[in-house]
């Protein structure tokens, strides 16, 4: 596990070098940022798994730190690791907005929440899902209710991760995918294998059977941090939809509501209205983060995003078929050496390892947050 010397906190104040901001691993990420939110001021809070590790045995943690005081109306909310190792992009952009001088200087009647790793297993070991191998911004639906169906992934399914990850095992994976798309339509399988599905544990976009522990634990984290919080800017930081290196948003309030154009007022109508992930129709998305924070906010008025950073466009599904492969098909030892190799790709599909991908994330990661911020005090 990493220690506190490694961390080499930026100036309060100023923008940091990437590297100050993104982590080695989510060890590495919680100290960088529960430094640098003690170093503003924040109050840090930690939940712990109750009953799942990192990989050598260490705690697992939802670390929440606010800014501002409790009893803020106004509340700008945080949250990175929902899809697991993508967090050490949305760390990044936590962790250098708290270097800069607005983390000193909030608006009159504002706080703000950053919620880090809410999906502290999957991070730590280094997979988008959580223990359960539950996708948690497909978890948020209610379980006690019959599950929304998705007929096009269960034709799909059998086929969508090869036994052996071998050019022959994708051309074959790939050549069922191109004849339903010939079949259907890009949008229609887009929607297939991203709205979410109810059936198959080791299947890709897994809701679950259950309220996964992240889930409960977002609950807890709302109720008591943002008891007196009326409006609410909300940004959910992801990697993997649009250009390399750009933000790509994914608003999910009402059409036409207050709360959606309070979002474009804050990014702009042409980044927030009428998105097309992929230049795809957006998926049917079931059980998002975005609706559990509305529903555990009840009365409140929620407005924001999913705010996507690209990586490598439509090809980013093969990597979302090596995570579940890796998972559940692969053996270490059978080629610890290939699947090392492979997770490091698995990694540099979600969070790239290039110096201009990173530098990028960290600038929009910044001014993205200031806009969402001052444009919540005019609200």
């Amino acid at each position: 596990m990493s220690t506190a010397s490694t961390v080499e906190a930026p100036l309060p104040g100023t923008i940091p070098e990437y590297w100050q901001a993104f982590s080695r691993d989510y060890a590495d990420a919680r100290l960088r940022f529960i430094t640098q939110a003690q170093s503003v001021g924040a109050s840090v809070h930690s939940y712990t798994h109750p009953d799942r590790t990192t990989p050598d045995g260490q705690p697992l943690r939802i670390d929440v730190a606010r800014l501002g005081p409790a009893d803020a109306t106004r509340t700008l909310l945080l949250i990175s690791g929902t899809h697991g190792l993508e967090g050490a992009a949305g760390s990044a952009a936590q962790i250098g907005w708290l270097a800069t001088g607005s983390a000193r200087a909030l608006p009159a009647d504002t706080n703000v929440v950053l919620i880090h790793a809410i999906n502290p297993y999957g991070w730590s070991h280094q997979t988008r899902t959580t223990e359960n191998n539950v996708d948690l911004n497909r978890n948020f639906v209610d379980h006690s209710k019959p599950y929304p169906p998705n007929d096009a992934y269960d034709l799909l399914h059998p086929h969508l991760v090869p036994a052996q990850w071998t050019q022959a095992g994708l051309a074959a994976v790939n050549a069922t995918v191109d004849a339903f798309r010939e079949a259907h339509g890009a949008d229609a399988t887009f929607n297939a294998t991203a709205s979410g599905q109810y059936k198959y544990p080791q299947g890709l976009v897994y809701g679950g059977e259950q309220r996964e522990w992240s889930n409960l634990t977002l609950e807890t984290i709302l109720r008591e941090h943002l008891a007196q919080s009326q409006k609410v800017a909300l940004i959910d930081w992801h990697t993997g939809i649009g250009e390399y290196g750009e933000p790509f948003f994914l608003c999910f309030n009402e059409e036409g509501s207050e709360e959606q154009q309070q979002a474009a007022s804050w990014w702009g109508k042409e980044r927030v209205l009428d998105q097309r992930p992929h230049g795809l129709a957006r998926p049917n998305y079931q059980g998002l983060v975005f609706r559990g924070v509305e529903q555990f906010l009840p009365g409140r008025q929620v407005a924001g995003a999913v705010v996507e950073f690209g990586t490598r466009g439509r090809q980013v599904g093969e990597a979302l078929r090596l995570d579940q492969w890796l998972r559940f098909k692969s053996s270490q030892a059978a080629d610890a050496t290939r699947d090392d190799i492979l997770r490091h790709d698995l990694i540099d599909a979600f969070v790239p390892y290039a110096s201009g991908w990173r530098q990028s994330v960290l600038s929009h990661g910044i001014h993205i947050t200031e806009q969402a911020l001052q444009g919540l005090a005019s609200w």
